[in-house]
């Protein structure tokens, strides 16, 4: 009886996680859009009337549904290399798994902002003849950033050189 596998865990695959921090880089921004909404709703329920603590009630909800769930989708993110194809995957409920040829790479971009650069982080993106590939690689050490863009720009380059 053969052995059924998920098609998002490959038997033969070790994934590399990305950075812990990248929840922080994740869940600041969203602090600061819902944290807005949310003093404006507290200050009008006490100087206006109690009706507006639902206008601070409904950013409450989603700060702690994102303060709950991004760190799961952290830990979902993974990547792994071999010989012929990078893999990436993330997600928690809608989960997704890239592969990605290294004789289609067309070239490999790093990236940070400035709370990525603040926080030690960057993101490696994969681009490739097609348009639909989300081949992003998010939350790395820029070491490791570095390292990953330069072994992916070599393999690539020798997979197109046919060698």
């Amino acid at each position: 009886m053969a052995i059924m596998t998920s098609p998002f865990e490959p038997h033969d695959v070790t994934w590399n996680r990305v950075s812990p921090r990248l929840v922080t880089a994740r869940l600041v921004p969203g602090t600061i859009t819902l944290g807005i909404p949310l003093i404006a709703g507290v200050v009008l329920a006490i100087t206006v009337g109690p009706w507006f603590w639902i206008l601070a009630g409904v950013p409450a909800v989603f700060l702690v549904w994102s303060i709950f769930l991004v760190p799961r989708q952290v830990r979902a993110i993974g990547y792994a290399e071999r010989d012929d194809d990078l893999l990436i995957r993330k997600g928690v409920m809608f989960r997704s798994m890239v592969v990605v040829p290294y004789g289609r790479m067309q070239y490999v971009d790093v990236e940070a902002g400035p709370l990525d650069r603040k926080l030690g982080l960057a993101k490696v993106q994969l681009h490739t003849a097609s348009v639909g590939t989300d081949a992003q690689i998010p939350g790395l050490p820029p070491d490791e950033a570095a390292r990953l863009r330069d072994r992916l720009a070599s393999r690539g380059e020798a997979r197109l050189a046919g060698l």
